[in-house]
């Protein structure tokens, strides 16, 4: 297995492509049998996708929009929050399927069709593999999961990070090898010739803080202890969002070091949790997440740091690193997955982060994008989708 790494941030859609694609073909010697890219939104991605097929003909390609760019083992690939960055693969002895889709009014059904369809593509039918990465657009994730589940079962690890675009305004897109949308799912599944390990963990310690959801709609907490939702977080918090109570206001950027966990499981009696995201009071003082919500579910008020978010990175690598009883040198490379809204909160520090994952991984290859929802799996095998998470996926080497 070998895999390399390509960026660019020239103007256009087509400069930049060819730039990268050109020198990720001179990095690896050859056309790869997968190609994992990810762009900020100033791209075309229907454009991307046509310049990327016709260098890589015959090439698996799954792509999403990422806020602001992407990063690579070289930096953060972002110039005025312009950038495209890739990530290629060539593995003889492997197999990789990738296939994509709307997933409509019935995305739990669709998921499943397109995991079926991305088996197919790799030539293993009826063969389970080591690992699915998904990449879709927000606002399905959790019905994107149990669809893959009702045809893998909940053995297989899934991995994935939700498009993004700068402003949170709906621009995100994701591409395959054939198509391009603006809402729906890409998969691909992974046979590879070696071993794959992943990680998937947060930077966030619990407070004292916890409530009962007694209201909530989706995505919404309506009300928390039968109280609205948005007046509990701000005493929580300690006022964090007072300004937006009263009226419907965006509270993004006030609350990344505050978000909501929920327990997910326990390993030696410590439990470890899924993230949720305010991003938006409601009219009725509910808060609005980034993850569906139920009424029942106990969330606790979760808080982190600049050096946690910053440091976080280069101990899931690490992690991952563990999980495959790796070394450094045993790896080809890496996928990373790290929240959009951590990163904006350590802009101006986000080259630590990247210093974080090379002396993790001694400098190997690796993509990194950053998106608005994260997907993965935890210690206990337990599928989610979250927010403000991290995931690595580090590839062995052919030693």
């Amino acid at each position: 297995m070998k895999i390399a790494t390509a960026y660019s941030n020239q103007s256009t859609t087509q400069t930049a492509a060819l730039e990268a694609c050109h020198e990720l073909r001179r990095r690896l010697g050859a056309r790869p049998d997968v190609l994992f890219v990810n762009w900020s939104t100033h791209y075309n991605g229907s454009r991307l996708r046509e310049v990327l097929a016709g260098e890589f003909a015959g090439c698996r390609i799954q792509g999403s929009s990422s806020c602001q760019g992407a990063m690579t083992e070289e930096g953060v690939i972002s110039q005025d929050g312009r950038g495209l960055a890739m990530l290629g693969l060539v593995d003889p002895k492997g197999n990789f399927g990738t296939a994509g889709g709307e997933l409509g009014d019935t995305p739990r059904e669709n998921a499943a069709k397109i995991v079926l369809e991305s088996i197919e593509s790799a030539g293993r039918p009826g063969e389970m593999p080591d690992l699915v990465r998904i990449s879709a657009t927000p606002g399905d994730e959790d019905r994107v999961i149990a669809g893959i589940e009702d045809v893998l079962g909940r053995e297989v690890p899934i991995i994935g990070g939700s498009a993004a675009d700068n402003e949170v305004q709906g621009d995100w897109e994701i591409i395959s090898q054939d198509r391009h949308w603006r809402q729906g799912l890409v998969i691909t599944v992974f046979y590879p010739s070696t071993t794959v390990a992943y990680s998937f963990h947060n930077g966030y310690s619990p407070t004292l803080r916890r409530g009962l959801v007694t209201s909530a709609s989706g995505r919404v907490i309506e009300e928390i202890d039968h109280r609205p939702a948005a007046e509990v977080y701000n005493e929580w918090t300690g006022g964090i969002i007072e300004k937006a109570l009263g009226k419907q206001s965006q509270v993004l950027h006030n609350t990344t070091l505050f978000p909501l966990g929920r327990v997910v499981g326990e390993i030696g009696g410590v439990p470890y949790f899924s993230l949720s995201h305010p991003d938006r009071v409601t009219g009725n003082a509910g808060l609005s997440l980034f993850t569906d919500i139920s009424v029942g579910d106990e969330v606790i008020l979760m808080q982190g740091t600049f050096e946690t978010l910053i440091s976080r990175a280069g101990r899931v690598a690490q992690s991952a690193l563990q999980a495959g009883r790796f070394s450094p040198e045993d790896i080809s490379g890496a996928l990373i997955v790290y929240c959009a809204g951590c990163m904006l909160t350590v802009h101006d520090r986000i080259d630590e982060v990247v210093n974080s994952l090379n002396q993790a991984m001694d400098k190997k290859p690796f993509l990194g994008a950053f998106t608005f929802g994260e997907q993965g799996c935890f210690a206990g095998g337990e599928n989610r989708h979250a927010n403000l998470m991290i995931s690595a996926i580090v590839f062995g080497s052919d030693k």
